[in-house]
This record gives structure tokens, sequence and C-alpha cells, in this order.
């Protein structure tokens, strides 16, 4: 056997000396993909439109990233991936941090936020895959709540941590792009002592290394073999369909959300400034959002994921008529719009517990790395096209018409919820 092959003896930490910073980890580069970077790019002025279609192909790594996640399972182990590509996030934020200053900064800068999306959305394969090898089925139900609560810790110190740096500079007379050049060598720091804590505290899983290739059989012949296994199953169609639907009316709602908050009231915004719109969806709602996320995972831990499916469905959706409040409304208050904010993010964090556990429940298997990564990238791909006209529906109607469009494409994730098939007994303790 080679030394590239050869394998560790397992060593077994404590669940909560890696879980809550590995999801810390992945948490960081999406949420500044998917939402700093909209805030950064409406700070910058570039319109609706432009934020929505660039910021929504940086999906994109995380819809594709199935196509190599075999590559993942069959070299090297998990926990090398992992240390890897956090090296690479950390230096693609430094990276960015240094091309904000440029003329052509738009290029420059979507260049790296691709190589970090790449590199992340690689990190979320292992990562995820790292999870189901570390821990047992009671484990793995008991720290969906743990972490969903430290990936949202990780939204906080994204979009609430960064955006409130960013702005606080901005009103002490740094010029925009400066202000995130600084906000980014922060994200880089941040990211390379993750690093580094992983390299020493991660685990060594009895089960973390290369799979083995069938006898007989080529690299590629395995690799489609792999791919395939996953759409061979029975209900694939009800599968594809719950991914990508289910948050069909969020996807489009995210996106969103900060330029409203950041436009004017002539607009039809809220008129924040982008430090206050990074403490009140960035730190309340993403609070409200990990509290949802928390009791949610604690609920399919103690009555399944079957029996609170149809509740999640609907706290995750009805809260979405705030927004229509809000768009009318108009209010000034920060505690009002705080508190409608933090509402909303409860109810979407609930009820993405029921995907989660269901994304979870459909990866089992020889390959579960490989098919947790196939439902990540359909999901993915559910986010990323409504999102990439959020920007373009948001101009042509209006906010206030916007937000009763969101409400309309609630409609398919009810249909799907209704579609899928689940055992009474997944998830229970």
């Amino acid at each position: 056997m080679s030394a590239l092959n050869k394998r560790r003896p397992a060593i077994i930490r404590n669940p909560w000396a890696w879980v809550p910073t590995i999801y810390l980890a992945e948490g960081i580069p999406y949420m500044i993909a998917m939402t700093v970077s909209v805030v950064l790019y409406k700070n910058l002025g570039l319109s609706n439109t432009q934020i929505a279609l660039y910021t929504s192909w940086l999906y994109l790594p995380w819809v594709i990233k199935p196509f190599w996640s075999p590559f993942v399972d069959l070299f090297r182990t998990k926990r090398f991936w992992i240390v890897l590509m956090q090296l690479a996030i950390g230096g693609s934020f430094a990276c960015v941090a240094l091309t904000l200053p440029a003329t052509d900064f738009v290029r420059y800068t979507l260049a790296m936020f691709w190589i970090m999306a790449f590199s992340s959305a690689t990190h979320d394969i292992a990562a995820d895959g790292f999870y189901m090898l570390g821990l047992d089925t009671p484990q793995q139900a008991a720290f969906v709540g743990v972490r969903t609560v430290f990936y949202r810790v990780a939204t906080i110190a994204s979009k609430g941590g960064l955006v409130v740096i960013a702005g606080t500079l901005q009103k002490q007379g740094y010029p925009v792009a400066s202000a995130w050049s600084i906000t980014f060598l922060v994200a880089a720091a941040v990211f390379l002592a993750l690093c580094l804590y992983h390299f020493f505290v991660l685990p060594y899983p009895a089960g973390d290394h290369s799979a083995p290739l069938d006898k007989g059989k080529g690299f590629l012949a395995e690799y489609f073999r792999i791919i395939t296994l996953f759409f061979r199953r029975k209900d694939i169609v009800i599968i594809i369909c719950f991914f990508l639907f289910y948050r069909f009316a969020e996807a489009q709602l995210v996106k969103m959300v900060a330029p409203f908050l950041l436009d004017s009231t002539a607009k039809g915004g809220l008129g924040l400034t982008t430090a206050e719109v990074g403490w009140i969806y960035g730190t309340v709602g993403v609070v409200a959002l990990m509290l949802g996320g928390l009791l949610g995972g604690y609920a399919v831990y103690r009555k399944g994921l079957k029996f609170w499916l149809w509740p999640m469905v609907l706290i995750m959706h009805a809260p979405d008529l705030i927004f229509v409040y809000l768009s009318h409304a108009l209010p000034t208050s920060l505690w009002l719009i705080g508190s409608a904010v933090a509402i909303e993010q409860f109810g979407y964090g609930f009820g993405f517990t029921a995907y989660t556990m269901y994304m979870i429940m459909v990866s089992q298997g020889e390959y579960k790395t490989v098919f947790y990564a196939i439902g990540t990238g359909i999901m993915a791909l559910g986010m990323m096209l409504p999102a990439m006209a959020s920007g373009w529906i948001q101009e042509m109607l209006g906010y206030k018409n916007f937000y009763f469009w969101i409400l309309i494409t609630t409609i398919p994730g009810f249909i799907v919820a209704a579609l899928v098939k689940i055992d009474p007994e997944y998830g229970k303790k």
C-alpha cells in the first residue's frame, strides 16, 4: 500500500470541538458570495438587475459541485480537503481586498469571488461528508440544530459583522472601496485562523479514507457509476423537485432584501445605512434565524421529520407577508423594522430544518458524500435561477408588487412538500 493510501488510526474528538467551527467555516464564504457581495456592489453603485445577475452566477460552483464531488471521495481524505480549501478561501478574501481599489474592480473582484466560491463548494463537499463520517445517525440528528446555529453565526459574522465594519469605516470617512478592502482583509485573517485551528483539532474518523475503485474498472467508469447511482432511485423526480422548489420564493426574496433595506424611500426602499443593514438584517435577523434553526432541529429530534414537515412549510412561508407590510408602510422605526425582519427570519430558519434533514435522508448510502453534494448542487440551482431574475423582476414591478409576487411563488413549496415520502421514525432520537 502506498504512503498516500495508508489509513491513519482513528482519532475521535468531542463533536462540540469541531462541528460548530466546520459549519462556521462553511457558512462564511457562502454568505459573503451570496449576500455581502450584494451590499458591496450596491455601495459601489451597481443596479439591482446587475447585482442580482452577477452575484447569482456565484451560485454556479455549488450547482456543478456534484460533478467533481467523486474526486473528493476518491482522492485523499475529507479532512485533507477541508484544510486545503480553507487555505484557498482565506487567500481569495485577501485577493478581493487587493483588487477592490482597481478601476475595473467588478471584473477582478468577481474573478476572486469565483475562486472563493469554487473553493467553498469543494469545502462543502468534504465538510458535509466529514459530518456524516464523524457522527452516528442519532448524533447527526442531534447536531442538525447545532450546525444550523453555527452556520447562522457565520451569517452574523459575515453579513452582520463584516457589513457593520464596512459601514462604520464609511461613516468615519473612508472611501467605499477602501472600507471594503479593510473589511475583506479582516475576513481573510479570520478564515486563515480557522484553517490553522482545524489542521490541529479535526478528528480522524475511521471511515475517512479514499473510496475504493471497483476492481477491473477505470477511474472514468467509476466516476460515472457513482454519479448515476443517485439518479437511479425510483422517486428521483420528486426528490429533485423538492430540492428545486422548496425554497423557490426565498431564493428571490433573499437576493432583494439588502437592496430593499438600502434603497431610498423615493425608490420604494427603507433608506437604511450600510451599518444599520448590518445590525438589523445581518445580526438581529440572523439571531432569529439561528433560534429558528435550533428549535427546528430539536423538534425533529423529538418527533421526527414527518411529523414536523407541514408545520415547517407553513412557518417558513407565512412570514413572507411581513415584507408586503414593510414595502407598503415604509416604517422608519429601526425597532419595528428589526422585529419584522426577525419574525420572517425565524420562520425561515425553522422551516429550513426540514430541507436539511430531507437531504441527509436521501443521501444515505456508500457514497453519501457524493449524494449529499448532488443534493446541495440541485438546491443551489434552485436558488441560482430564480435569484438571477429577481433584480429584473423587482425593477419591473417595484418593491410593493414584487413582494406580492413572492407570496405567489410560495405555492410550489407547498406542492413539493405534499409529494415527498418520509419514514415516520426518521430523525427521532
